[in-house]
């Protein structure tokens, strides 16, 4: 299945979103986007956002890719905020004890507020 990824500098945060299902087949390309993006970070931007909301599945190798995203964020002293999970990437998240592991909002703006 596809994975479309969006990425948009507002302000001082980054939102990534991401549509379709992350798994084994799609994290690379995941990953590869992430890259760009770090590249693209400059001093003024603290927080990245990654909008879920349109993520039908992931897999063990999705949230893989986002733990790996976390610990980049944290190298480059940068928050990573998850936002509007679907159902199946909350039940994930849920199975695998995720849930303190993450900073999750229930939306983006809910993500944004404060930044």
């Amino acid at each position: 299945m596809n994975l479309e990824i969006t990425t948009e500098k507002n302000g001082p945060f980054f939102l990534l979103q991401l549509s379709g299902e992350v798994d084994m087949n799609t994290s690379t390309k995941v990953r590869a986007v992430m890259q760009e993006t770090f590249q693209r970070i400059t001093a003024d931007i603290k927080t990245l956002l990654i909008d879920l909301s349109h993520v039908r599945y992931m897999d063990s190798s999705g949230i893989a890719t986002l733990i790996e995203i976390m610990q980049n964020c944290r190298k480059k002293n940068i928050r990573l905020r998850l936002c509007a999970l679907s159902p199946s990437v909350k039940d994930v998240f849920e199975l695998a004890r995720l849930g303190s592991v993450f900073e999750i909002y229930q939306t983006v703006d809910e993500a944004m507020a404060g930044l």
